[in-house]
C-alpha cells in the first residue's frame, strides 16, 4: 500500500500543467477543468498520481453533504450524517447534471439542501478570525457569499468522480461536548478509504437537529487551512482587501467554467 503522509494545507492556485513540481514540499494537481489545487506535505516522499481526482470528488462530496431534509423525530449525530452521506451519494449518482460539474445546478442545491444544514455564519467566521467581529453586518455577508462561491467552484468539478463510493461512520467518541462533536467517516470506493470528518453542533429544534461547521478531510480541517490564507490577506489590506480577493478570485475562476 502507497504511504500518504499527513497534508498540512490546500491551497487553491495558478494554472499550470497537472503533475508540475513547484518544491520539494508542493505538488499542483488538476482536480477540474482549468483549475488547479496545491497541496503540502509534511514530508514529501509519496506520489499523488494514485489519488488527487479521489481526494477532491471527496471535498466535494463533503461540501454537498448536507443533504437531507428535516426529520421529525431527532437524530444522534453519527445517524445524522449516515443519512446525509447516503442521500447525497444517491443524488449525486442520479443527477448527471451535478456529476459534470454544472454550476449553477449546484448552487441551487446548495442554497436549497445543504445551506440549512450548514452553520456557514460561523464556518466564515472562524475562517475570517478576529478581524470578523471588527467587520459590518455588510462586509460579513459579502464574506460569506464569495466564500460560499469559491468552495462551490474549488469543489464543483470534482463531483464527476462519484460512483460507486460508500461512507461508513465510525462509532462516536464518548463525552463530546455537544457544541463541538466530531463524527469520523470513510469514504470508500476503488482504491484506498478516505478519512472525512464532521464538525457539528447540537440546535434542538432547528432542522434536523445538528448543523456542520467545518470538514477534515486526511486530516486538514477545512476551516483551518481557509484561516491561514485568509489572516493573509487580512494583513495586508484589511477585510475589504479579503472580500476583493475572494471575488476576484470567483470572477476568474466563473470564467473559466
Amino acid at each position: 500500500m502507497t504511504e500518504i503522509h499527513r497534508p498540512t494545507s490546500i491551497t487553491p492556485t495558478r494554472i499550470c500543467r497537472a503533475g508540475e513540481i513547484v518544491t520539494d514540499a508542493h505538488r499542483f494537481i488538476r482536480a477540474a477543468p482549468d483549475f488547479v489545487f496545491t497541496v503540502s506535505f509534511m514530508n514529501n516522499t509519496s506520489s499523488l498520481a494514485l489519488w488527487p481526482r479521489r481526494f477532491f470528488m471527496v471535498m466535494a462530496l463533503a461540501g454537498a453533504a448536507a443533504l437531507g431534509v428535516a426529520h421529525a423525530a431527532e437524530e444522534s449525530a453519527d445517524a445524522f450524517i449516515k443519512r446525509m452521506s447516503t442521500e447525497t451519494l444517491d443524488t449525486i449518482k442520479a443527477d448527471k447534471a451535478l456529476r459534470n460539474g454544472d454550476v449553477n445546478k449546484i448552487i441551487q442545491l446548495v442554497d436549497s439542501k445543504v445551506m440549512p444544514n450548514v452553520n456557514f455564519r460561523r464556518m466564515t467566521a472562524l475562517a475570517t478570525g478576529p478581524a470578523w467581529r471588527k467587520a459590518t453586518p455588510e462586509q460579513q455577508k459579502r464574506l460569506q457569499d464569495e466564500f460560499k462561491m469559491l468552495l462551490v467552484r474549488t469543489y464543483s468539478g470534482a463531483l464527476s468522480q462519484v460512483s460507486d463510493q460508500s461512507v461508513v461512520v465510525k462509532p462516536l467518541r464518548p463525552g463530546q461536548d455537544d457544541k463541538n462533536l466530531v463524527v469520523n467517516t470513510e469514504v470508500r470506493g476503488k482504491g484506498d478509504p478516505i478519512q472525512l470528518d464532521y464538525r457539528l453542533e447540537k440546535t434542538p429544534g432547528e432542522g434536523a437537529g445538528w448543523m456542520i461547521f467545518d470538514l477534515n478531510v486526511l486530516g486538514v480541517w477545512l476551516i483551518e487551512n481557509y484561516r491561514t490564507q485568509f489572516t493573509k490577506e487580512i494583513n495586508a489590506g484589511g477585510i475589504d482587501a479579503l472580500i476583493n480577493s475572494l471575488t476576484e478570485r470567483n470572477k476568474a475562476n466563473a470564467q473559466k467554467s
